[in-house]
C-alpha cells in the first residue's frame, strides 16, 4: 500500500477549519541611496541613532540610580515600600516594549513611534523633576507627581526600546551584513557608556550639590531629563537621512494566534486514527504558512533556553534597590574617593566595557588555542555560576551587617544612656526593682555610660524614678518614657543643686548609615551653628538640645558658631559614616561626647571605636 495515499485519506478526519491567510507584508519601497560615513559602507544616519541611544540610556540609568534613595529620604517611605515601587517601575519598563513593538509594527512605524513616545518620555522626566522640588506642594503632591512621572517614563523608555536598535539595522542594505553586525556592537557600547557615565555623575549631583538645604534630587532628575531632550533633538535631526520602512503587521499577534491555533487544532483532532505530527506546531499548517511555523519553532527553542534569565535579572536588578540600601550602611571611603551609595551601580557598566574586549580579544582566544570548545551555552552556564557566587557574597555581607546592627527595643522596652554634665562624678540609681542593678558604676564628669542600658517597662508608657548622688547631695527625680524608644538622661548642675532632663533620641534606623550630629548648649545665650553653606541650626540657651541633623561624612575643623555678642569656631574632627555624634558646648569649650549609639555599619568596631572625650580650646 502506498503510505502517502494512506496518510492522505486520513487527513479527511480532521475537523474543518477556516483558512485564514496571514496578511502579506506590503512591498517595501525602494531604498534611496544613503549618505555614507567617510566613504565607508556605514550610513551616516546611524550616527544620529547611536548618539540618541547614548543620551537616552544616560537619561534612564541616571534617573534610576538615585530613585531608591529619593523614595527613602525625600518621600520618606520605608525600605520595603521603596524597594517595591522601584521594582514595580522596573517591571513596567520591561513590559511596555510589547506595547511599543505593537504600535510600531501595526500602526505608526518605528520612526514615528520613537518620536512620539520620546515626547512622552520627556514629559515624564519634567513631571518627575517637579516632584523633587521641596517648595512645590507637600508629601501628597510629591508622591502623585513622582508616580505620574515614573509611569510616563516607563511608557516612553519601554515603548522605544524595541524600535531604536531595529531601526538602526534598517539603515543597512542586505549586502552590508558585516557592517550591520559591527553597528550593533557599537550600539551596545553606547548603551553601556551612557549607563556608566550617568550612574557616576547623577549620584554626585544628588549628594554633592545642596538644594533647599538638602540633597538635590531635582537636579539629579533634571539633568537626565535634559539628556532625553538632547536625545530627541539629535534623533529628529537625522530624519531626512533615515530609511523608514512602513509598518509590516503585528508579528507578536501572529505568533500568538499561530500557537493558539496549533494547540486548539491538536485538541480537536486527538483521535487515535489521526496520524501524529513531528512537532506540535505542525498542527497549525492548515491555517498558517510554513515559514511562520518554522520561525515560531525557533522562537520556542530560544524561550526554553531563556527560562533561567528572569530569575537572574530579578536578582541583578536589586543593585538599584536592596544593594543600594546595603551601601548606605557601609563605609564607602576608598581613601582617594568617597563613593556615594547609589554609585555602587557604576561597577556593572564599567566591568561590561572592560570585560567584553578582554574576553573577546584575549581570554576566549587563549581558550580556543588550548583546544577547548567554549560554546555560547557554556559561556552562559559559567556566567550563571559566577552570578550565583556574587549573589551569595552579597547575602553574606548583608548577614554580617545585620549582625553588627544594634538591637532594637522591643515591646515594653526602652534603651537609656546617661550623660553627666556636672563638674564631678555622679552616681545614678534606678529605683524600679527590675532595673536597679543596671547603672552600677559612677559616671565621671562630662562622660556618658559606656553603652545604652535596656530598661523593662510594666506598661507601654511608665514613669521612672532615679536617685542622683553628687557629693553630699542626694536628689530624687522622675521621668516618663514610652516603649520602643531611645532616651538620653542629661545630669547637670543647677546652682547649688543638680537636676536632670530626659531627651528622646532618634532611632538608629533613621540615620541608616549616614552621619548625624546634635548639640547641647550649656551657655546662657542662644548659639547659632553653621554646619555648611546652606545648613545652620539654632540651639537654645541653658541646656537647649537640637534635633539630629544629617551631614556629609568628612573633616569639620572649623564650624562657625555665633551668639548675640560673640563668634567662635568648633573643631568637630572627622565625622565618620554610620555614626551619631553628640556635642556639648560649655563655657565656649566644645566637648565631643562620643558617638551616641551604633548605627547599622559594616565596620562598626573600627568606625565607632575608641570612645573618649576631647576638649577643644
Amino acid at each position: 500500500m502506498n503510505t502517502f495515499q494512506k496518510n492522505e485519506s486520513k487527513e479527511t478526519l480532521f475537523s474543518p477549519v477556516s483558512i485564514e491567510e496571514v496578511p502579506r507584508r506590503p512591498p517595501s519601497p525602494p531604498k534611496k541611496p544613503s549618505t555614507k560615513i567617510c566613504g565607508s559602507n556605514y550610513p551616516l544616519s546611524i550616527a544620529f541613532i547611536v548618539v540618541n541611544e547614548f543620551c537616552e540610556r544616560f537619561s534612564y540609568y541616571g534617573m534610576k540610580a538615585v530613585l531608591t534613595l529619593y523614595f527613602l529620604y525625600f518621600l520618606h517611605w520605608n525600605e520595603d515600600t521603596s524597594t517595591s515601587i522601584y521594582h514595580a517601575f522596573s517591571s513596567l519598563c520591561y513590559f511596555t516594549p510589547i506595547l511599543g513593538a505593537a504600535i510600531a509594527d501595526s500602526w505608526l512605524g518605528k520612526f514615528k513611534t520613537i518620536i512620539y513616545l520620546s515626547l512622552v518620555y520627556v514629559l515624564g522626566h519634567a513631571i518627575k523633576s517637579l516632584g523633587a522640588l521641596p517648595i512645590l506642594g507637600g508629601q501628597v503632591v510629591h508622591t502623585v507627581l513622582s508616580l505620574v512621572g515614573l509611569s510616563l517614563i516607563a511608557l516612553g523608555t519601554g515603548g522605544i526600546k524595541p524600535c531604536v536598535a531595529a531601526f538602526g539595522g534598517d539603515q543597512f542594505e542586505e549586502k552590508h551584513a558585516e557592517e550591520r553586525s559591527r553597528y550593533f556592537s557599537v550600539f551596545y557600547l553606547a548603551i553601556n557608556a551612557g549607563s556608566l557615565i550617568s550612574t557616576f555623575i547623577t549620584p554626585m549631583l544628588r549628594g554633592d550639590v545642596q538644594c533647599f538645604g538638602e540633597d538635590c534630587y531635582a537636579l539629579a532628575f533634571g539633568v537626565p531629563g535634559l539628556l532625553m531632550v538632547i536625545a530627541l533633538v539629535v534623533f529628529a535631526m537625522g530624519s531626512k537621512m533615515y530609511n523608514k520602512p512602513p509598518p509590516e503587521g503585528n508579528i507578536v499577534a501572529q505568533v500568538l494566534k499561530c500557537i493558539w491555533f496549533a494547540i486548539s487544532n491538536r485538541f480537536k483532532n486527538r483521535s487515535g486514527d489521526i496520524p501524529k505530527r513531528q512537532h506540535w506546531l505542525d498542527w497549525a499548517a492548515e491555517k498558517y504558512p510554513k515559514q511562520l511555523i518554522m520561525d515560531v519553532k525557533a522562537l520556542t527553542r530560544i524561550l526554553f533556553l531563556y527560562i533561567p534569565l528572569p530569575m537572574f535579572w530579578a536578582l541583578l536588578d536589586q543593585q538599584g534597590s536592596r544593594w543600594t540600601l546595603q551601601a548606605t550602611r557601609m563605609n564607602r571611603n576608598l581613601g582617594f574617593f568617597v563613593l556615594q551609595p547609589d554609585q555602587m551601580q557604576v561597577l556593572n557598566p564599567l566591568l561590561v566595557l572592560i570585560f567584553i574586549p578582554l574576553f573577546d580579544l584575549v581570554i576566549y582566544r587563549l581558550v580556543s588555542k588550548c583546544g577547548i570548545n567554549f560554546s555560547s551555552l557554556r559561556k552562559m552556564a559559567v556566567g550563571m555560576i559566577l552570578a550565583c557566587l556574587a549573589f551569595a557574597i552579597a547575602a553574606a555581607v548583608e548577614i554580617k551587617i545585620n549582625e553588627m546592627a544594634p538591637a532594637q527595643p522591643g515591646p515594653q522596652e526602652v534603651f537609656l544612656q546617661v550623660l553627666n554634665l556636672a563638674d564631678d562624678e555622679m552616681k545614678v540609681t534606678i529605683l524600679e526593682n527590675e532595673n536597679n542593678s543596671l547603672l552600677i558604676e559612677s559616671i565621671k564628669s562630662f562622660q556618658k555610660t559606656p553603652h545604652y542600658s535596656k530598661l523593662y517597662l510594666k506598661t507601654k508608657s511608665q514613669d521612672f524614678h532615679f536617685h542622683l548622688k553628687y557629693h553630699n547631695l542626694s536628689v530624687y527625680t522622675e521621668h516618663s518614657v514610652q516603649e520602643q524608644n531611645w532616651y538620653s538622661l542629661f545630669i547637670r548642675e543647677d546652682g547649688n543643686s543638680i537636676s536632670s532632663m530626659m531627651v528622646k533620641d532618634t532611632e538608629s534606623k533613621t540615620t541608616n548609615g549616614m552621619t548625624a550630629v546634635r548639640f547641647v548648649n550649656t551657655l546662657h545665650k542662644d548659639v547659632n551653628i553653621t554646619l555648611s553653606t546652606d545648613m545652620s541650626l539654632n540651639v537654645g540657651e541653658d541646656y537647649g538640645v537640637s534635633a539630629y541633623r544629617i551631614v556629609q561624612r568628612g573633616e569639620y575643623p572649623a564650624v562657625h558658631c555665633r551668639t548675640e555678642d560673640e563668634n567662635f569656631s568648633l573643631n568637630l574632627g572627622l565625622l565618620e559614616f554610620g555614626a551619631a555624634y553628640l556635642f556639648v558646648i560649655t563655657n565656649l569649650l566644645c566637648l565631643e561626647a562620643l558617638v551616641q549609639y551604633r548605627i547599622e555599619v559594616v565596620k562598626a568596631d573600627i568606625l565607632l571605636g575608641g570612645e573618649h572625650s576631647v576638649f577643644y580650646h
